[in-house]
């Protein structure tokens, strides 16, 4: 479904419900994704439990691609910050254009991770957001043969680390407000057996797309808070990130959130 609002407005009217964490609420938000991403996918899909998710998603980058359609974004890592990646992944986001935006969502945000310097790099490739710093930049997102040389020229983003706890940190999102004034909200992660390369994953899937949908605009701030597991907490999620819990695999779990406003 498309709309001539700009995607902030849109959030501002209808906010989403909150999210508790039941199995049946993880299996909706993930359903509810691919609903976002591809509706016409969606309504032929057998998305009635994680087992039937699970196949669908392996099978979702095929039907995906045999629409000519898919695209990707290319993020060269020199050094990793969350709180940083975050406001990075924000700026990068929100200043895409329209088809863009609606291309990678309909992507599902896809995106590689690839390790190098982004300064050593400026150049031989365009990149279409660079952090200030020069730790992180973004090539796309665009089809997998605009970035085809860059990705065979470096390794993958690659941290099997688990990901550690760490002090809470509050970040601002790049820009001016508009559409609405700035909201706050806390980006919950999850870190139990999950390793630093699948949380930037799961992180950027849960802003980027937060950014896309209008939850997340200019001004806003976000307080990233480590924990175990999301489960207990008591907050009010608007959006989750939802994938194969990595304690039992043939269940879901919440790797990240972002709360309603607080």
């Amino acid at each position: 479904m498309t709309s001539s609002l700009d995607p902030l407005a849109t959030a501002a009217l209808a906010p989403p419900p909150p999210f508790p964490l039941s199995s049946a609420a993880l299996l909706k938000s993930a359903v509810d994704r691919v609903r976002t991403a591809r509706p016409e996918l969606a309504d032929r899909l057998d998305l009635s439990s994680p087992y039937a998710l699970s196949a669908v998603r392996a099978g979702l980058h095929g039907a995906s691609t045999a629409g000519g359609d898919e695209v990707l974004a290319v993020v060269v890592i020199g050094r990793l910050d969350l709180p940083g990646w975050v406001r990075e992944t924000c700026a990068f986001a929100h200043a895409l254009e329209p088809s863009a935006r609606s291309a990678w969502r309909r992507s599902f945000t896809r995106t590689v991770y690839l390790a190098g310097s982004p300064h050593n790099l400026r150049e031989r490739f365009t990149f279409d957001h660079i952090a200030d710093d020069g730790s992180v930049a973004w090539a796309g997102p665009a089809s997998g043969a605009a970035t085809a040389t860059l990705r065979r020229l470096l390794k993958a983003f690659e941290s099997s680390h688990e990901l550690t706890a760490q002090p809470s940190a509050t970040v601002t999102v790049p820009g001016r407000p508009r559409a609405r004034p700035p909201v706050h909200r806390d980006l919950y992660i999850a870190t139990a057996k999950v390793t630093v390369t699948d949380a930037l994953v799961h992180v950027n899937h849960l802003v980027a797309e937060a950014v896309l949908d209008g939850l997340i605009g200019p001004g806003d701030r976000l307080t990233l808070r480590f924990v175990p597991r999301l489960t207990g907490l008591g907050a009010r999620f608007a959006m989750l990130r939802v994938d194969t819990d990595v304690h039992r695999p043939d269940e879901l779990q919440a790797h990240a959130g972002l709360t309603m406003e607080v």
